[in-house]
């Protein structure tokens, strides 16, 4: 059995299906960009892509990625390792703040733009809508998008 994680095939033993896949990413793999929040599905700081669609990780198993690609924030940077542009926006318009939703959040916001890439900031805040941060107040967080779904 194997999957994708961030453009390399792994192959997966028996032992790892049953293990939860934030912990296997972080524990296993040390894709440690994907925090662990809540615990059980709410917050969206665990948020991986799973064939390009947001997952809580924290809720699937590693039985659940068998045959399947999985992006983690450290995936999604560029193969020289430098930031990919919408990080880079997220630095540039201060959407850091403490860092701890800026995986899930990049990750949602990455997918949502594969799908819309020229949305509006209505749209961005609804695609959004699932992942929590207690720091920015979303509005540097929808700038990032923003900036990054406006660049020429």
């Amino acid at each position: 059995m194997q999957t994708t994680i961030n453009h390399q095939t792994k192959m997966l033993q028996e032992t790892d299906l049953d293990k939860n896949l934030l912990d296997f990413l972080r524990e296993d793999l040390d894709f440690t960009g994907t925090k662990r929040g809540c615990g059980i599905g709410t917050c969206g700081a665990c948020t991986v892509l799973v064939n390009n669609v947001p997952t809580r990780s924290c809720r699937k198993q590693v039985k659940d990625i068998v045959d399947k690609e999985v992006l983690t924030v450290e995936g999604l940077s560029n193969a020289d390792g430098s930031l990919h542009l919408l990080q880079q926006a997220f630095i540039d318009c201060g959407a850091v703040q403490c860092g701890f939703c800026t995986p899930g959040m990049i990750l949602t916001a990455y997918a949502f733009l594969l799908t819309n890439p020229h949305p509006t900031r209505a749209q961005i805040r609804s695609a959004i809508r699932g992942n929590l941060c207690r720091c920015t107040g979303y509005q540097q967080i929808v700038d990032a998008i923003w900036k990054y779904a406006t660049r020429t």
